[in-house]
């Protein structure tokens, strides 16, 4: 037997004592042994770790029975702090690092009565868009081995998508939730900034980062966000907002939903299986009452090269600290190496251990960042980014607020299914060109949610992405939910999930 497809199945079989958490547990230890060699979403399993836990929340039962996620496994990506537990954000940076606190986001987890397997692979510290980028190797998508699931929350979408976890996190800088929920056929919710407090995660770029869920339903999405929702004094960007009930607001019915869409934007780029499968699931919501709309989304052309100014400068700062003096890697010595004292010195072991601490990727952004941020050139090409940015923002303000305003503007998450491990590799544009759809989120802090929407003739899944006012992701799940309830494609599996 498999463990339960969605959280609602294991919790309540828990709570009624038809299942017990370390059963659950074991259960998908053994699944994540048997499937991740080939899968490689885990970087580190905590076996021993999780079977305590589930065999305490065991003992415990009465003083744990309206946990809402109680015994349910859990998948941490990779670049979430969890004390105790290696976390390496895939880096040779950070291969041995143990954090000796937990992100606010784990820790709201275990209070509400999780049991967390193990951390997932990712592009080395969130950067890239397929986890090729990982200094332990590329996770391959469980509908297409030879594919790329997405990225950089890859390994948390390949667990979800394989039935090894039914709810996985993952950190959304550029559609990096999204993205991979699309090519692996899973929902991938990416709050509005500030919905979710960021402390205990390893940083990329800070005002864009977000952290969210992956999971099998619209409802699952709705139950973790409701968990990990709130503000938070160890962040000082997280918002005072108050946190709604989001499985409350998932009543079924969008008859009064207004949904926008940018056909202007989506007339070139896209796959035509994708666009097909678009148009078909809008129709689904039409069906239901939704009114699909035009909406113009002038800027938003300029999101890609907005976003990699932001994002590299961004990287750069926060990557400076990586320097190998107080933690992390740090390069061999001089003298270990057996180098003349000439040689020796402070500079010397900054350049060795970061040019051999970090992936090309991550070298890669950190230069373009350093250049856009340096004298002579931060006019030119970091300020002029800020100001397109707000540019892109009254975009969407205008679209959500004008006399004819919608509730969510529908689009492609990804402008092609899965592409082959390797493809893009050696092709940085092409590559960037993946989050054409999802970045501008993350530049104006919306909350959006990427859906199953089909698949294309060769079985690779296809997501269905909608962007939504600020702090209104109720009414994201609940367009999403009411989707599911007429269609299939959220309770399907890859064959590797049958094995």
């Amino acid at each position: 037997m498999t463990i339960a497809t969605t959280i609602r199945e294991i919790r309540d079989a828990v709570r009624a004592r038809h299942r017990s958490a370390a059963d659950v547990c074991r259960e998908a230890l053994d699944r994540i042994a048997a499937l991740n060699p080939q899968l490689n979403a885990f970087n580190t399993v905590i076996a021993d770790r999780a079977i305590a836990r589930a065999e305490a929340l065991d003992r415990d039962r009465d003083r744990w029975r309206d946990a809402p996620l109680l015994g349910v496994p859990v998948a941490l990506k990779d670049n979430l702090c969890t004390r105790g537990v290696r976390t390496t954000a895939s880096s040779r940076m950070l291969d041995t690092f143990v954090p000796p606190y937990s992100a606010t986001v784990v820790e709201k987890l275990d209070a509400a009565g999780a049991v967390i397997v193990g951390k997932t692979n990712l592009d080395e510290f969130a950067m890239g868009s397929s986890t090729e980028n990982s200094a332990f190797g590329p996770t391959r998508n469980p509908w297409a081995l030879d594919r790329i699931p997405g990225g950089t929350s890859g390994g948390s979408a390949a667990a979800v998508a394989a039935d090894l976890t039914p709810l996985a996190l993952g950190s959304d800088t550029g559609g990096s939730i999204r993205q991979p929920g699309a090519l692996c056929g899973v929902v991938g919710l990416k709050p509005t900034y500030g919905r979710v407090s960021r402390y205990g995660l390893i940083a990329h770029a800070s005002s864009l980062d977000q952290i969210g869920p992956l999971a099998r339903t619209a409802h699952d999405a709705a139950l973790a966000l409701s968990i990990i929702a709130g503000p938070d004094p160890a962040d000082a960007t997280s918002a005072p907002e108050p946190v709604p009930d989001y499985t409350a607001a998932l009543t079924g019915d969008v008859r009064n939903a207004r949904i926008g869409i940018p056909r202007r934007l989506l007339e070139q780029g896209v796959d035509p299986e994708v666009s097909r499968a678009i148009d078909a699931a809008l129709d689904v919501l039409r069906s239901r009452g939704a009114t699909l709309v035009d909406v113009e989304l002038p800027h938003a052309k300029y999101a890609i090269p907005v976003y990699y100014l932001v994002a590299t400068a961004e990287a750069s700062s926060n990557l400076a600290r990586y320097d190998g003096v107080r933690y992390g890697y740090r390069a061999p010595t001089p003298k270990d190496q057996g180098l003349t004292t000439k040689d020796q010195g402070l500079r010397t072991m900054y350049g060795k251990t970061r040019a051999q601490g970090f992936g090309p990727e991550v070298k890669r952004r950190i230069m373009l960042g350093t250049y856009v941020l340096s004298a002579g050139y931060y006019d030119a090409y970091y300020l002029k980014a800020q100001q397109v940015r707000t540019l892109i923002l009254r975009d969407y303000d205008e679209a959500f607020s004008d006399v004819d305003a919608v509730d969510a503007i529908a689009m492609p998450t990804s402008p092609t299914p899965a592409f082959p491990i390797g493809e893009r590799v050696s092709d940085p544009l092409q590559m960037y060109l993946a989050d054409v759809f999802t970045v501008s989120a993350n530049l104006v802090g919306l909350p959006a949610i990427s859906v199953p929407c089909g698949f294309t003739a060769g079985r690779l899944p296809i997501g269905l992405q909608l962007t939504g006012r600020r702090f209104d992701e109720a009414t994201l799940l609940r367009l999403a939910d009411a989707y599911e309830r007429d269609t299939e494609w959220s309770k399907q599996l890859p064959p590797i999930a049958s094995r």
